[in-house]
């Protein structure tokens, strides 16, 4: 097998990191919080949204640009391991399940999700 072939072929074996992650504002109580399963993708994609000024939830698009991308704290909360069984490939529920758990911990912390329409 050439290398090309080789390399190719290692890139689509590679599993990318699940989990939830948050964007936090540093000046008030609000967040925004997305389970994924591509972490690193969509946390990209996120960031590029929103300092291009086309992320889909207003509040946060609106506040990030006032305030400025120094004022929010982004992070990888809690990353969600491949099931053994490799015949499964579909994690929205899990990752719904720990978005769950999260909100009812940051409800308890009197942080408020920021809404999704202003």
């Amino acid at each position: 097998m050439d290398r090309h072939k080789e390399l190719k072929e290692l890139y689509k074996q590679m599993k990318p990191d699940m989990g939830i992650f948050i964007i936090r504002s540093k000046t008030n109580n609000k967040y925004h919080m997305q389970g994924t399963q591509n972490l690193n993708g969509v946390i990209n994609g996120t960031l590029f949204r929103l300092n291009g000024g086309g992320h889909p939830n207003k509040e946060l698009q609106k506040e990030w640009i006032e305030l400025g991308k120094d004022n929010f704290i982004v992070e990888t909360l809690e990353t969600l391991e491949y099931d053994k069984d490799e015949s499964k490939t579909d994690y929205t529920d899990d990752l719904a399940i720990m978005c769950m758990e999260w909100e009812e911990k940051f409800d308890k912390e009197n942080l408020v999700a920021y809404k999704k329409r202003l």
